[in-house]
């Protein structure tokens, strides 16, 4: 049985990552908040999945925070494993690497060009990730979309809420296009990574990609709902003047083509977006 160090396990891919598959790898916790960063013992350890990050929060994140943590403390991890003999290290990335919500699908080898602090730490550490690897130390880079599951905070769960409690919504004429990837789907990709031993980037998706307006039916229906989505004049220019970053999210789409990862890794489909909104909402 390999051995996992599992950073961000408090999180809720972390916490799934150890309950569904705590039989099939022994999993060693570590977080950067609460654990002594020079007190960490890499031995017996096989491989590093590295999920702890720092996100976007509400009072808001300096971009030397960003630089800390997602970049300085993931660049002193990968050394300390590369020099312990750790041959493989998994980094969780994010589709804000390639810049904002466009109309023109991502793919694995789309040019990156971040907008924001977020973005441009990420992108950072998978630069200087990629200039150690080599043949002994295999650096595996995911980049994913919104992720999805249960325990997940933010805009899915603030859909999920709004939904369940406004019936009439103003969301009539949305027709964007939205990747995200269901939790299970995140962990399964992760797990096939851990098994092939594959170094390189990749892209995580689930296969069917809605809009924000057919998310909000299929929520509504596994909810049992029922739910109306009007069309209001001036809304959406009203709402993007108000609140830009809302309006973005809405309306705006941000979608990926991972059919080279898919190909590459024989990927099977696991869960689709109806089961997975199902397995959130629980």
């Amino acid at each position: 049985m390999k051995t996992i160090l599992l950073t961000g396990a408090s999180g809720f891919i972390g916490q799934y990552f150890v309950q569904n598959y705590s039989t099939k790898y022994n999993i060693k916790k570590f977080s950067f908040l609460n654990d002594d960063f020079e007190l960490l013992n890499f031995e017996g350890i096989d491989i590093i999945v590295h999920l702890s990050a720092l996100v976007h929060k509400m009072g808001g994140v300096t971009k030397d925070e960003y630089e800390h943590v997602n970049v300085e403390q993931t660049v002193t991890l990968a050394e300390r494993a590369k020099e312990f003999g750790i041959k493989h290290f998994i980094f969780m990335s994010t589709v804000k690497v390639y810049g904002e919500e466009t109309n023109t699908p991502y793919d694995e080898e789309s040019l990156c060009f971040p907008k924001d602090a977020y973005g441009e730490s990420k992108l950072k550490a998978e630069e200087a990730l990629q200039k150690m690897s080599n043949h002994d130390f295999k650096i595996s880079i995911i980049r994913t979309p919104i992720v999805y599951g249960a325990g997940v905070k933010a805009n899915i769960k603030n859909l999920i809420n709004l939904v369940d409690k406004v019936p009439l919504l103003p969301f009539g004429d949305i027709e964007n296009r939205r990747s995200m990837i269901y939790v299970g789907n995140l962990t399964y990709l992760i797990d096939e990574i851990v098994k092939q031993y594959r170094g390189g980037v990749f892209l995580a998706s689930d296969d069917e990609i809605y809009s924000t307006k057919e998310l909000i039916l299929l929520i509504s229906k596994v909810l049992k709902r029922q739910v109306y989505l009007i069309k209001i004049p001036f809304f959406k220019k009203v709402l993007k003047i108000l609140k830009p970053s809302f309006h973005k999210r809405l309306y705006e789409s941000l979608e990926v083509n991972n059919e080279w990862t898919k190909r590459e890794l024989k990927l099977k489909k696991i869960y689709s977006i109806e089961e997975g909104i199902t397995l959130t909402i629980g």
